[in-house]
């Protein structure tokens, strides 16, 4: 029996959100796949036989969708522009082979697809901040250690070192200069990175963006991680989206930093690691975060770029306050 993505001329189009954004980082491959997105929704449905519903909203870089399996199955077809993150993507999966992270059901990496576990009921870690927020990162904690792996031979993941270069695009770009992000942060960024990197004596496959919002209570396990990014490096770098996330929750409450000070002491006796380390990750990770924004040029990546500065700006004091 075949089972085709019920897209018709009278469905509603995509958001506009969405396909702003996908022009705007992708450009032209981007528009172009923006306007196959239909067919290719429709060849995958019959690939995989698949009934395929409405996406999920809001959408970001990626058309994701429920999907009803043939043999009654719940599953979730992901679709992005083809690219290297995908590919990464769909490779740590692999890895993870579905202990704390959602299993991949069936992938086709040429077109940027994944075939995911439906995970239920999928509500995330974000709903516990700030009232059982200790609770949240004890739960984000037990499942960094779950995931983390061995570094797999031979592999062809980016590694932390890899990411920090773009704090050297960054300065390329500005002609020496740092744009939108404080020069000293990005100074200090810099040589935290040189720093941790050349100090880091473990390394692993980690998520590398498991913040509140890419962890989700299931039913085959009770916590699964989602859209994992790939990375291989100090399993230290992990906390870095944790502690400054949700956004813009985070910044919103009355004392922001006091919470990630909080959570760096729950995180650091978890994971037997030096609290200071930690925020230091922290730190560069989330400056870090504001090059990715400023590279990503999407629609409100002005305000991207300022969260993730206010949020480097408080770990910054947080982490000259550890003793």
């Amino acid at each position: 029996m075949r089972y085709t993505h019920p897209m018709t001329s009278h469905n509603p189009p995509l958001p506009q959100a969405f396909s702003r954004t996908i022009a705007s980082v992708y450009g032209d491959a981007g528009r172009a796949w923006l306007q196959r997105l239909p067919l290719l929704l429709e060849q995958l449905a019959d690939r995989w036989s698949l009934t395929v519903g409405p996406p999920f909203l809001p959408l970001s870089f990626n058309h994701v969708a429920p999907a009803l399996r043939e043999d009654g199955s719940r599953g979730v077809l992901k679709l992005g522009v083809p690219s290297r993150e995908l590919d990464w993507e769909i490779e740590a999966l692999r890895w993870f082979d579905g202990r704390g992270a959602v299993q991949l059901l069936a992938a086709h990496p040429v077109e940027g697809a994944l075939l995911l576990e439906h995970v239920l009921p999928g509500t995330d870690l974000s709903r516990m901040v700030p009232k059982d927020d200790d609770q949240a990162t004890t739960i984000a904690a037990a499942l960094m250690k779950r995931l983390w792996r061995r570094v797999p031979p031979g592999h062809t993941f980016p590694t932390v070192a890899d990411w920090a270069s773009a704090l050297s695009r960054l300065r390329l770009r500005f002609h020496g200069g740092t744009g939108p992000i404080p020069a000293e942060l990005v100074n200090r960024a810099e040589g935290l990175f040189g720093d941790l990197l050349a100090s880091s004596t473990q390394q692993a496959l980690l998520h590398g963006d498991l913040h509140h919002g890419n962890i989700l209570a299931g039913q085959r396990e009770t916590w699964l991680a989602i859209d994992p990014k790939g990375v291989v490096g100090d399993p230290g770098f992990e906390v870095y989206a944790l502690l400054g996330n949700p956004r813009p929750l985070l910044l919103r409450l009355p004392d922001p930093r006091r919470l990630m000070e909080r959570r760096a002491s729950i995180l650091a006796d978890a994971l037997g690691m030096d609290r200071r380390r930690l925020l230091d990750w922290a730190f560069a990770g989330q400056v870090l975060s504001a090059c990715w924004s400023v590279e990503d040029d999407g629609p409100a990546w002005q305000e991207s770029v300022a969260r993730a500065v206010a949020c480097a700006e408080l770990l910054w004091t947080a982490r000259a306050s550890c003793p």
